[in-house]
């Protein structure tokens, strides 16, 4: 499978369409009810279309998603990423740690809506949603607390608040309050999941250079210092890319091989024995050194990127018709002035995921 030429919007496999919550969602199900027959589905499916409708802006009280790093397409690829972990920690668990019966279900839905706090309300003051960076788990996890008693998960809805603080930097790992292992093991597989999404998509490096900077620079994470916003971590695109490498290896260290346990190797297991993500993201760092090392990363980084915000999203799902310009129009960064105003987390412990 790693020598297909793989399509940008497509998974690692170039099977399925992750800019797609159809295709996706279909994917999914198949996965789990292989896997865990009395699964819930419905409350996946559900799932689904809330989250269609949310992205896409037109759940009331939503505007729909802004973002071009964080946008449909990343959510996607992480709940399918997540359904793949669940898939082989359940082919190796024993009988003892298998996941309670529709715990596999409420993992996929925190991976599906874990950037939701990007999305803002109607309400809301802030006038982008990048501007959430800094707090957007917090957001998320509020999200999931209102939504999950509609399908069944009353129960389980405050401890997937805490949950979902595992792919985020708000908290220390330590302060998040989910006592239970077996939950605790669904958290690592989600944060694990956010990851292996971010770094194994086609075109994660341009996503970083144009996407992801754009939002840093929103949120005052990048760019030049605003009064009264938060420092600035990057100063150029350039700066963010070359400080990509480091940023991988104490990721890995620290959170995927450390305090995650090596989830990450559960991927294996759904495929056969090979770990499709960690193959492509090996790729994209040897890349990555191999530019940096030719100081060419106008150059040498050359996919066009196209980010699934509301805009795009609405075509595909069929609700709106825009013409190509369009299309790439509003799945592109316009210049933006960054709001001046503190936020509640120090920039210097931020890590871009």
């Amino acid at each position: 499978m790693s020598d297909v030429i793989r399509r940008n919007h497509y998974d690692v496999t170039d099977r399925v369409f992750v800019a797609d919550p159809r295709a996706v969602c279909a994917e999914i199900c198949g996965i789990l009810s292989s896997r865990q027959p009395n699964t819930r589905l419905a409350a996946v499916e559900q799932a689904f279309e809330v989250f269609s409708r949310l992205y896409a802006g037109t759940l009331p009280g939503y505007v729909g998603c802004e973002t071009w790093y964080h946008d449909a397409q990343h959510s996607l690829d992480c709940a399918l990423v997540m359904a793949r972990l669940l898939d082989g920690y359940e082919r190796s668990a024993g009988p003892a740690d298998h996941l309670r019966e529709g715990h596999a279900a409420l993992g996929i839905i925190a991976a599906l809506f874990h950037d939701a706090g990007y999305i803002r309300m109607d309400s809301d003051q802030e006038r982008h949603g990048a501007e959430f960076t800094l707090f957007h788990v917090r957001r998320s996890g509020d999200f999931l607390g209102a939504f999950l008693p509609s399908v069944g998960y009353a129960h389980e809805a405050p401890m997937v608040e805490q949950l979902v603080h595992f792919t985020g930097y708000e908290m220390a790992l330590d302060d998040i309050q989910v006592p239970e292992p077996l939950d605790r093991r669904l958290g690592f597989m989600l944060g694990t999941a956010d990851v292996l999404a971010q770094m194994s998509d086609r075109c994660y490096l341009e996503k970083c250079r144009d996407f992801l900077y754009p939002e840093f620079e929103i949120c005052g994470l990048a760019g030049s210092a605003q009064p009264g916003g938060a420092t600035p971590v990057y100063a150029s695109r350039d700066e963010l890319l070359r400080k990509t490498p480091e940023f991988c290896r104490s990721l890995w260290n620290e959170r995927l091989d450390g305090y995650f346990e090596g989830a990450y190797r559960y991927a294996a297991g759904h495929f056969g024995g090979r770990n499709l993500y960690l193959e492509v993201i090996d790729g994209h760092l040897r890349h990555l050194r191999e530019v940096l090392e030719a100081n060419d990363m106008r150059k040498a980084l050359r996919r066009r990127a196209q980010c699934i915000n509301a805009g795009p999203l609405r075509v595909l799902l069929g609700l709106e018709q825009m013409d190509l310009a369009e299309i790439r129009k509003s799945s592109r960064p316009p210049r933006y002035k960054p709001p001046k105003r503190a936020r509640a987390v120090d920039p210097h412990s931020y890590i871009p995921t």
